[in-house]
């Protein structure tokens, strides 16, 4: 998820094994946050970094020319969770299906006003 940008996940798998392995973590992690967003009536999502600075890393390990070039225009990361995107399965196992996710950097909003009635056509 992007920081700021509501509702929207992206997935990234690993560099360093099967980029499968993360992309089913994210997929089952997005599935249980929606999940948990109906339960309590949310309608929106959005990360939200915290007031005191934090470092900003590449989100990508990789040194090839070509992602080098492309640092700038690519997501970036921290040093710390919930911002740090790890690259070891287990760790990553442990946090996305036991984490909690209201841990103070997702935030979770309500429609204001109730969804208008769909309209019915006279026949």
């Amino acid at each position: 998820m992007y920081s700021s940008v509501p509702n929207l996940a992206s997935y990234f798998g690993y560099t360093n094994a099967s980029w499968t392995l993360k992309c089913e973590l994210i997929a089952r992690y997005v599935c249980r946050l929606l999940r948990y967003m109906d339960q309590h009536g949310y309608t929106m999502c959005v990360p939200q970094q915290p007031a005191e600075a934090i470092a900003e890393l590449p989100g990508v390990n990789l040194t090839s020319g070509y992602v080098r070039r492309a640092l700038d225009h690519l997501p970036r990361q921290s040093e710390r969770a919930p911002w740090k995107s790890y690259q070891n399965y287990i760790l990553d196992l442990v946090n996305f299906r036991l984490s909690p996710l209201e841990d103070g950097a997702l935030v979770f909003s309500r429609p204001t006003q109730p969804a208008p009635a769909p309209a019915t056509s006279a026949r």
